[in-house]
């Protein structure tokens, strides 16, 4: 033992050194001479040794290999499984292609949302005609809120309330049927009879349980719809010096006509035609034109511009005709030349007289009984100063004394070009909302809903007719000779298309018509 210890000598180990493989290096081997007597088993001990080394270092390598691929393993599985999650939980945004403007589409999806979630928490009110154009907006209406939207198929869903119809645009083509019990039927129309005359005849305008029309019977009345306040009226930013505006007469007409929407119902060309005759006019729209307004102004865009107003301005009176002929219909015809400081000579709304800012403001056409008197009149003033002075007082003093008008534009819950209240529209949704939610509320304590329905002085105009003056002076027009019957085959519509809605079925173009003419 002794020989072999000193054979064969083991130096330990390094700290922290494993038994064997890289601690081979420690082992020292000293080979005795050739002729050593125990030269045999030393050669086996040694291949023994050697080939256990070799099995440790081979075991080794093994192990470390065998970890790595593990680790590598390990890495790659979590990968799979993080990707894993994210196609569970965003699928649908992957197979989206990536938006121009992320928070824009953010923005849409979040408003998705927010309109779900109104629909279903809130009235609808659906606008069946899409005037607004808005696919879904929660509007608040005071202490009340509804949601608005153009999106036809909310007209089944259990929260819809109530349908509107802009009037222009109700037509027979595609009606809401059948009609439900609870759906209330809003009805907004501001413009001239002339384009939707069914509208105008008792079986139709009551069809609809609220309105919002020029009538001052309407449940939200636009009778001053183009008026922006009274101080307009009382502004002197526009108006010519009397003395001014008799120096002018040299070259300007004492009366000026601007139309360019020739032969309408109510028959102004007609009559300012026949007026012509008696007194010079300047008249510079499309219609009976006879001067030119400069190159600039020439666009129908241009009839509110700055330098069109200067012009009329410059004139006594103006030519202020409606093309309907209609109670409460007063268009911006009317309140512009008050607004300038020029004496309107008005002809439309048989109910004018309840609208003018002072008794003494305006020249109603229907005082005198023919075009020959109503020139002899305006002769009259043209050359008194002291008589034609009394229609600009009221202005001058900056006095309205009409209460019916300073109340209505007082008391309307909207304005006009004015960015700090609502315009006439959303006004006409909030008096819907707020009717609806009242209801709600009444039937939340056990009570009927009060009933709201339109009658036909919301809507009131008479037959159009046509000024009997010489033929002479009045030129054929097949548009001027259409008004009238076409205005009596509206009534025979109306029937019509009230027996259909009442019939409460969806109905055609052919079905309809096949009853207006069934007579």
């Amino acid at each position: 033992m002794a020989e072999e210890q000193i054979g064969t000598q083991m130096v330990p180990p390094r700290e922290g050194a494993l038994c064997c493989g890289p601690a081979q290096e420690h082992l020292v081997t000293r080979l005795p001479p050739a002729s050593h007597p125990g030269q045999g088993s030393m050669v086996r001990i040694r291949r023994k040794k050697l080939l256990a080394s070799c099995l440790c270092v081979s075991a080794t390598v093994f192990l470390l290999v065998t970890l790595q691929v593990v680790v590598e393993l390990g890495k790659f599985e979590g990968k799979n499984f993080k990707n894993s999650n994210l196609k569970d939980g965003y699928a649908e945004m992957e197979k989206e292609p990536v938006p121009l403007h992320p928070f824009l589409k953010r923005e849409g999806l979040s408003l998705n949302k927010k309109n779900t979630l109104a629909a279903d928490s809130y009235p609808i009110m659906l606008w069946w005609s899409p005037l607004t154009g808005e696919t879904g907006r929660l509007g608040q209406c005071g202490l009340d809120a509804c949601f608005f939207t153009i999106n036809r198929t909310y007209l089944h869903h259990q929260r819809t309330k109530a349908l509107l119809f802009y009037g222009t645009d109700f037509n027979i083509d595609s009606l809401p049927l059948p009609r439900k019990a609870h759906h209330d039927w809003a009805l907004f129309h501001e413009e001239s009879p002339k384009n939707n005359y069914k509208l105008f005849h008792q079986p139709v305008i009551t069809l609809f349980n609220y309105t919002a029309t020029f009538s001052r019977h309407s449940h939200l009345p636009l009778t001053t719809q183009y008026l922006e306040g009274p101080e307009v009226l009382t502004s002197l930013q526009y108006l010519v010096p009397l003395q001014s505006k008799n120096n002018l007469r040299k070259s300007l007409a004492p009366l000026v006509y601007v139309q360019s929407d020739c032969d309408p119902p109510s028959d102004r060309d007609s009559y300012v035609r026949e007026l012509m005759t008696y007194i010079e006019v300047d008249s510079y729209g499309e219609c009976l034109r006879n001067r030119d307004l400069p190159q600039p102004l020439n666009s129908p865009a241009s009839m509110d511009a700055e330098g069109f107003y200067r012009i009329l301005a410059q004139y006594k009176f103006i030519l202020a005709f409606e093309n309907a002929v209609c109670d409460d219909y007063i268009t911006e015809k009317f309140w512009r030349p008050l607004k300038l400081g020029v004496v309107p000579v008005y002809y439309g709304s048989p109910s004018i007289a309840d609208w003018l800012p002072s008794n003494r403001s305006a020249i109603l056409v229907s005082a005198f009984s023919h075009p020959r008197e109503l020139a002899s009149y305006i002769r009259r003033l043209d050359h008194d100063d002291r008589l034609y002075a009394a229609y600009l007082e009221w202005k001058l003093k900056g006095e309205i004394s009409n209460h019916r008008l300073l109340t209505a534009l007082r008391e309307r819950k909207w304005g006009v070009q004015d960015i700090t209240q609502e315009n006439y529209i959303e006004a006409f949704e909030c008096m819907v909302c707020t009717k609806v939610w009242d209801n709600i509320r009444l039937q939340e304590k056990g009570l009927p809903p009060k009933t709201w329905k339109a009658d036909v002085s919301h809507l009131s105009c008479p037959e159009p007719t046509t000024f009997a003056f010489s033929p002479l002076t009045r030129p054929r027009s097949s548009l001027r000779e259409m008004w009238i019957p076409s205005f009596q085959q509206s009534k025979k519509e109306a029937r019509a298309l009230r027996w259909l809605v009442d019939r409460n079925q969806n109905f055609s173009t052919q079905e309809f018509w096949a009853l207006v003419f069934k007579d």
